[in-house]
C-alpha cells in the first residue's frame, strides 16, 4: 500500500480503507478471492524482468551450494525455536483452522531461517549470547580464497540486519 500510495495517490484508497478492503480480508481471514482482485488491480503497474532483459553486459552466475551444520548453541537455539513455533502453529491451526493460520506459519519459518542465519537476528532472550554463526563463519572461510581466485562476489540476504552483520564482520 505505502509504494503505491507514493506512486499513484489513492489508488488503493487511505491505509484505513485499505486494511478493510484489502489487508485484513486477505492476511486474517484467507480471503483468495479477494487477494487475486487486488493482484489483478495492481499487474499493470508491476513489471517483472530478467536480468538477461536488462544487463546482458553482466557474465552468468556462478553458483556455489555449501552444506552448514549448526552446531552447539545455534544447534540448541534452532532447536528451542522449532519446539516452540511448532507448538504455536499447532495451536493456531486448532483454534483458526489452517487457512487462517498462515501468518504464524510464515512467522515460525522466517524465525528458523533468522536462527540459521544467525543467531543475532532473531529476538529472542537468550539469542545474542550464542556464539556460533555457521553460515557467517563459512562465508568469512570463503571470501579470502574467492578474492585470491580473481573473483568479485555479490552477497544477497533477504535480511538487511545480515548484510549489517556481513559487514561488521568483514570491517
Amino acid at each position: 500500500w505505502a509504494q503505491f500510495d507514493f506512486l499513484l495517490p489513492g489508488f488503493l484508497g487511505d491505509s484505513r480503507d485499505f486494511s478493510r478492503r484489502y489487508r485484513t480480508p486477505i492476511e486474517k481471514q484467507g480471503d483468495l478471492p479477494r487477494r487475486e482482485l487486488l493482484a489483478r488491480r495492481v499487474k499493470p503497474f508491476i513489471l517483472r524482468r530478467k536480468k538477461e532483459e536488462v544487463a546482458k553486459e553482466l557474465p552468468e552466475k556462478n553458483l556455489i551450494i555449501r552444506r552448514v551444520e549448526l552446531e552447539g548453541g545455534q544447534r540448541d537455539l534452532y532447536e528451542a525455536v522449532r519446539s516452540a513455533m511448532d507448538e504455536r502453529v499447532r495451536q493456531a491451526i486448532a483454534s483458526r483452522g489452517f487457512a487462517r493460520s498462515q501468518i504464524v506459519f510464515l512467522d515460525a519459518l522466517l524465525k528458523l531461517r533468522q536462527v540459521c542465519c544467525d543467531p543475532r537476528l532473531v529476538k529472542v532472550t537468550g539469542a545474542r549470547a550464542v556464539r556460533e554463526r555457521a553460515k557467517l563463519e563459512l562465508l568469512m572461510e570463503m571470501l579470502p580464497e574467492l578474492i585470491d581466485e580473481g573473483r568479485q562476489v555479490l552477497v544477497f540476504s533477504q535480511f538487511t540486519s545480515m548484510l549489517e552483520l556481513i559487514a561488521l564482520e568483514l570491517n
